[in-house]
């Protein structure tokens, strides 16, 4: 926001110096539409500058019919509102209305119709919002940073899941809160808005990267509540419990690698093989405790490949040679 302030104020005063150089009357106009002009994101600054100018155009055209046909009365502005806003809606430059609102009562202010009027009234459009799309397009502050902080939040409090599961497992009576899921939730969809703001500021060769990862880690997210209900099965210590909480503990360490080594799913395959050759459960309870866990082990795998896809969104390549835990 306190970027927005000082580009509003840089639009606004380049904009009333350039209508005062070219002669035109009321200056302080042409400051007053770079105020409206003046948005978030580069092509969101293209989108409704275009809007504001075109609704401006269309309003300008309408209101002079009006003026000419009905003369300047008070009335007649009302007449333009009720005809123009839903024209300019249904001509989709809904986002120009206030802009072009300015500009008619101008005319209105000034009782008088000619050409000179019109092109008065264009020139000080093309002044104003030219001068904040020129604002907006020559610098718009950059996102990397603020992403790169969001990402390794969003390592961290996924780091922090994986060793509560673990612990979870080692010991089924462990208590925990599960704050760090809600905190993740949260770094996530910030992480998104900015990753979409970072993009619209992109003209040339888009980078969705970060959009990409971010929506990764949202749909890994949901695997990882769906692992929480699984744990919730495991109410006895099992020595199956032991062997995924090792795979958590690796897993743990892996989030916070920018490549994806494969550690844990090399030795997610050697336990689901030691799994088949286990013997059946010789109880109810054993049975529900390890069918849990394997369907866990199953989620894991799901979450595993999501993981891989994530990591390569940012070209990082997978190491092929899986580098064996100490």
């Amino acid at each position: 926001m306190g970027f927005r302030v000082i580009k509003t104020a840089v639009a606004t005063v380049l904009s009333i110096f350039i209508a005062h150089m070219l002669g035109i009357s009321a200056p302080l106009s042409a400051g007053l539409l770079a105020i409206l002009g003046v948005d978030v994101t580069r092509k969101r600054s293209i989108t409704t500058v275009s809007s504001r100018f075109f609704a401006s155009i269309l309003g300008l055209s309408l209101s002079f019919v009006l003026f000419y046909v009905f003369g300047f009365h008070i009335w007649v502005l009302a007449v333009y509102i009720l005809v123009g806003f839903p024209l300019i809606s249904k001509a989709n430059f809904k986002e120009g209305i206030v802009t072009s609102s300015v500009v008619v009562f101008r005319v209105y202010g000034g009782t008088e119709l000619s050409f000179n009027i019109m092109f008065t009234q264009v020139m000080l459009l093309l002044i104003g919002l030219g001068s904040a799309m020129l604002v907006n397009l020559i610098y718009m502050p950059k996102e990397e940073d603020k992403l790169t902080e969001i990402r390794r939040n969003v390592d961290g409090l996924f780091a922090d899941i994986f060793s509560r599961i673990a612990c979870q497992l080692r010991n089924p009576a462990f208590a925990w809160d599960g704050k760090e899921i809600t905190q993740a939730n949260e770094m996530i969809e910030s992480g998104l808005s900015t990753a979409k703001r970072a993009l619209d500021n992109q003209l040339i060769s888009p980078n969705e990267a970060w959009t990409i990862y971010f929506y990764m880690r949202k749909e890994q997210l949901h695997r990882i509540e769906s692992m929480l209900q699984l744990i919730s099965q495991v109410y006895q210590k099992m020595p199956q419990g032991e062997s995924a909480a090792v795979l958590f503990d690796q897993l743990s360490h892996d989030v916070t690698i920018e490549i994806y080594t494969g550690n844990t799913e090399q030795m997610l395959g050697e336990l689901e093989k030691e799994y088949a050759r286990m013997e059946l459960p010789h109880s109810r309870e054993e049975f529900e405790v390890r069918s849990a866990i394997l369907q866990l082990l199953r989620e894991l795998s799901l979450y595993l490949q999501t993981s891989r896809k994530s990591k390569n969104a940012f070209g990082h390549p997978i190491v092929e040679r899986v580098v064996p835990s100490e």
